[in-house]
């Protein structure tokens, strides 16, 4: 009885586990606001997704520009004026501003708005608003306009609506701590059930391989449906998501990283615990 209680106490640990991990992951990098603007601004720093967000600027310029009357517009150097601008100390900051945007587009649904067509989209003048953006610009005898509006879609999307994750945003903090809880009870349980202390050790580490080895296998999964749902945004939107989630597929291998390690620390605990009790009997 005892063997069966320590056994289904093991399975429930691992079960916890395995939601504990990535939902506290989601919720520290994803669902909450300021750890999502943490990811941008590291995300930022990337020259692949620099170039893609030079070439959103570029694009909704150039058109602005010419549909304000400038028959003469040069777009190699508006072009040239958003990658000076990327590139620059500012733009991290000032991206992490208008991520801020399109987390709450998606998670309180406060900013949603659609152009003629019925596209979702979302004002990205703050970004203009920068000092240094403001310069570079002046420096090519353009003027950025008041608003700039970029489509977060090509067309009207049933996968992608704003608001759509407002219950992901107020459950989020509940799941995360909840499941967290558990496994720790759980785990202490498995320890308190089993006859072998080590061999509970050992037991609770291969939980952790188990849980990390099948959080690798589920992001190399997942990456196809990403792609997937990557289809309805607009090209230069699409290609910022792709480095941006990049970013966050890298912060969620770290966690499961550490949780990898931690379990290997628990397996040679656990044989070394078993390795010693077994001397001191003889």
């Amino acid at each position: 009885m005892r063997l069966l209680t320590a056994v289904l106490c093991w399975l429930l640990t691992t079960l916890a586990l395995a939601v504990a991990i990535p939902a506290a992951w989601a919720q520290h990098d994803l669902v909450d606001r300021q750890g999502y603007s943490a990811l941008a601004t590291s995300a930022a720093k990337d020259p692949v997704l620099q170039q893609a967000m030079a070439g959103a600027l570029a694009d909704q310029l150039t058109t602005l520009a010419v549909n304000s009357g400038y028959d003469d517009v040069n777009p190699n150097l508006i072009a040239g004026a958003a990658r000076a601008y990327t590139g620059g100390n500012a733009f991290p900051g000032q991206f992490a501003l208008a991520n801020q945007v399109a987390h709450d587009w998606l998670f309180t649904d406060t900013v949603a708005r659609t152009d003629a067509s019925g596209r979702w989209e979302i004002d990205l003048s703050p970004m203009l608003a920068d000092s240094s953006f403001q310069q570079t610009l002046a420096g090519f005898g353009i003027r950025p306009p008041k608003t700039l509006e970029i489509p977060l879609t090509e067309d009207v999307s049933h996968s992608l609506r704003p608001g759509q994750l407002r219950q992901v945003a107020a459950w989020g903090p509940w799941v995360s701590v909840g499941a967290a809880v558990l496994a720790g009870v759980f785990a202490l349980l498995t320890l308190a059930a089993a006859r072998r202390r080590g061999k509970a050790l050992v037991a609770l580490g291969v939980s952790g391989l188990i849980v990390g080895a099948a959080g690798w296998a589920a992001i190399e999964v997942g990456r196809r449906y990403l792609a997937r749902a990557l289809d309805a945004a607009a090209t230069d939107v699409r290609n910022v998501a792709a480095a941006m989630i990049e970013h966050a597929i890298g912060s969620a291998h770290t966690w499961l990283n550490l949780v990898l390690a931690a379990g290997g620390g628990l397996v040679v605990l656990g044989v070394l615990a078993t390795t010693l009790g077994g001397l001191r009997r003889r």
